[in-house]
């Protein structure tokens, strides 16, 4: 069956915000568990390069989608193998935190975002440009609150949990994510940067680097990521459309396909419940419900954690949808993007 969705409003919401410069293009698809899909490709690559318009298969850097593609995911493999226990604090089993304020937190608390840990802040500043004195300051630091007592997103989070996966798997967690995820679900091009150059030419370009005057391509725009190398929880994968089409079909029919990740239909569901009690918003673990959503009703889910690249789960329609741009192009406040992403997803799930 064919999906019912106001197709040319669609396209006209997103072609607006090209025409209007809130990004210089964008790549857009809505889809369903049986594979039906119907995507757009507005506008150009690159307004440097006006003849290349964008692809369906451009390259994007997704930032804070990576929290979903590779640290949730992982978290997911670990939880199902038995490896990981949500609820246990991580002191208890984590010498690096033991006796430190993260130590009397627990993964469930980090998933949900109402650990307590720091908000926001460069991390260069807090702790230098050493990447294992920032990998230390982010575990040793005091934390803002004790847990269960607000919902604040932060990359603290991700960070955190990047780090556990790494220590109990003993693998980056790059390497986890590509074995136990990506490549069983087909997903051949997603991979963190920074990329090889021929890649690198297929990627929308982002923001000019502060540092070096260079225009963004290929390389992740989320300082975190460059200062750890490329590789940590809150940013620095690029992937393209075919590849987050094939993840998002597996969250609403896991179990269904030839080759699987190393989890399933337990921590999809898991995950897709309210689980902040009277806290709002209302999210799961890594997921929250979308402005406006009702758990049970519309039941449409999106990462904590979005951006200039963003995706949408509802399991009660089975559907999904993507909205991708590099709005950071023109600006790194993505306040002109909001409109456009709202009623993009209002018009998928509608």
């Amino acid at each position: 069956m064919a999906l019912e969705l106001d197709i040319d409003r669609i396209r006209r919401t997103v072609e607006e915000g090209v025409r209007d410069k809130v990004c210089p293009g964008a790549v857009w698809a809505v889809g369903d568990r049986s594979g039906n899909m119907v995507l757009g490709t507005p506008g150009v690559l690159d307004p440097d390069r006006a003849d290349e318009p964008m692809r369906h298969d451009t390259v994007f850097d997704v930032e804070g989608l990576t929290e979903i593609l590779a640290v949730w995911s992982s978290v997911g493999c670990l939880v199902e193998a038995g490896e990981l226990d949500l609820d246990a604090h991580l002191g208890d089993f984590w010498s690096e935190v033991r006796g430190r304020p993260l130590g009397r937190v627990s993964t469930r608390d980090l998933l949900t975002h109402t650990a307590g840990v720091p908000l926001r802040g460069s991390l260069a500043s807090l702790y230098g440009t050493d990447p294992r004195d920032v990998r230390d300051g982010i575990l040793h630091d005091a934390v803002r609150r004790p847990p269960g007592q607000a919902v604040e997103y932060t990359e603290r989070a991700t960070l955190v949990l990047g780090r556990l996966v790494e220590e109990l798997s003993g693998r980056g967690l790059d390497a986890l994510a590509d074995t136990e995820v990506w490549q069983p679900l087909g997903m051949t091009r997603t991979r963190f940067g920074p990329l090889p150059r021929e890649t690198a030419d297929r990627c929308a370009p982002t923001a000019v680097d502060r540092h070096t005057g260079i225009r963004l391509r290929g390389t992740a725009l989320a300082a975190s990521a460059r200062l750890l190398g490329g590789v940590c929880g809150a940013s620095g994968v690029f992937t393209v459309l075919p590849d987050l089409a094939a993840f998002l079909r597996h969250l609403l029919q896991p179990g269904r396909g030839e080759a699987q990740p190393g989890f399933g239909a337990a921590w999809v569901q898991e995950s897709l419940r309210p689980q902040t009690g009277e806290l709002a918003p209302a999210g799961g673990l890594f997921w929250r419900l979308a402005p406006g959503a009702v758990a049970g009703a519309d039941d449409v889910w999106e990462p904590h954690g979005s951006g200039a690249a963003t995706a949408w789960l509802s399991p009660r329609q089975g559907r999904w949808a993507v909205l991708l741009t590099n709005a950071s192009y023109y600006t790194r406040d993505y306040g002109s993007l909001v409109p456009v992403r709202d009623a993009f997803r209002s018009l998928a799930f509608a």
